[in-house]
């Protein structure tokens, strides 16, 4: 059974459908529509939001921390938060997997706009290690310390520079709604995968414990904001706003301006768990009517692209060989369940993060992903 109106079938994680045929997700997609408005009333909401940024950073340096990557979305976010006449400490987390590209673009980006950049660099090694871990933990999530790393090094910067807001460029009408069970990620998860398959401690790439998040919304205040959910976001168009004004260069896909993202993206996924992450950026991008569904379906069946070195990469930077790579995707898939981690934490604080999400302290997305039992 496959959705009526997106690409989302019956393989698809805790799916459900209506007597009209259509998926939960498109019904979360519609919910968030009526929450976070876009068109007008959208801008009006975001220029609120923008006042009492503007207000709170009186006498301050900067007034909010943008996460950077070099890719579209963040990209627009430090034009759009200086065309709104905020002052932006841009902020990009290194995972030592950066593509030139994206190391080009977060330059030309800040150097025209005269943005500060505070970057967290970590140790090579200990990312490869992580890496190496995870891919002996046969677990789809095998970069999921990136994404932590980069929301715990947001607040860092925050924090250190007395910053009451975080931007994130993240946009559901463009993105997408990643089912529960295809990823997972928290902080307690990373450590126990690492304890059991690498046996080292981890020192150079933050992790978001609960201790310090908590320290970091309810002591700090420290908001996260997504404006894109408020735009009428379409992304061909800036794309060549950020090419023709910043010399911004496209990378070719999604996330494929972090090599390592590219890997698991493109090769990783795909092969050893069969999840085709254009799944949800195109079902997004029907859902919000920038594409018909047979236009989705045309793009769809079109091969994923793969630069081979970086499988070759890959193996110089772990030491192993090709057939160890092999032999770890011969293993057979686990998922989150089959390690500890936060998940039933989460969910026994849902009345808590109701509260935070409320005050603009965690995202929706969060909410609905990580504090139901699903």
């Amino acid at each position: 059974m496959e959705c009526k109106n997106c690409l989302y079938n019956i393989n698809i994680p805790a799916i459900n459908f209506d007597n009209e045929g259509i998926c939960n997700y498109c019904r979360q997609h519609n919910e968030l529509d009526n929450i976070y408005p876009f068109h007008e009333e959208g801008r009006t909401k975001l220029l609120q939001i923008v006042a009492e940024i503007k207000a709170d950073g009186k006498n301050k340096k900067y007034d909010v921390v943008v996460g950077v990557s070099g890719g579209c979305d963040s990209s627009y976010l430090l034009h759009l938060a200086v065309e709104l006449g905020l002052r932006p400490l841009a902020v990009h987390y290194d995972n030592t997997w950066n593509g030139t590209k994206a190391v080009e673009n977060i330059k030309a980006i800040t150097d025209k706009l005269n943005i500060d950049l505070y970057t967290h660099v970590a140790d090579n090694k200990e990312v490869c290690d992580i890496l190496h871990a995870f891919l002996k933990a046969s677990v789809p999530d095998i970069d999921c310390h990136t994404d932590i790393a980069l929301a715990a090094t947001h607040y860092i910067a925050a924090e250190k520079y007395n910053i009451k807001y975080i931007w994130e460029g993240h946009s559901f009408r463009t993105e997408g709604i990643s089912p529960p069970g295809w990823f997972y990620m928290d902080a307690k998860y990373i450590k126990k995968i690492f304890q059991k398959f690498g046996g080292k401690k981890i020192k150079t790439v933050p992790l978001l414990t609960l201790t310090k998040w908590f320290k970091w919304m309810l002591v700090d205040k420290i908001k996260k904001i997504r404006p894109l959910y408020y735009l009428d976001y379409n992304k061909e168009e800036v794309k060549e706003l950020l090419k023709n004004k910043y010399q911004w260069q496209w990378y070719g896909g999604h996330h494929m301006e972090n090599r390592l993202s590219y890997f698991c993206n493109n090769y990783y996924l795909p092969l050893k768990f069969k999840i085709d992450l254009r799944v949800c950026e195109f079902s997004a991008f029907v859902r919000s009517g920038y594409w018909s569904k047979q236009e989705a379906i045309s793009e769809l069946v079109k091969p994923k692209p793969f630069d081979e070195s970086i499988l070759t990469e890959l193996c110089n930077r772990l030491n192993i060989s090709l057939d160890t790579f092999l032999s770890y995707m011969a293993l057979p898939p686990k998922t989150y369940k089959n390690y500890p981690n936060y998940k039933r934490t989460f969910i026994l604080l849902r009345p808590l993060f109701w509260i935070l999400l409320k005050g603009k302290y965690i995202t929706k997305s969060f909410y609905d992903k990580f504090t139901k039992n699903n």
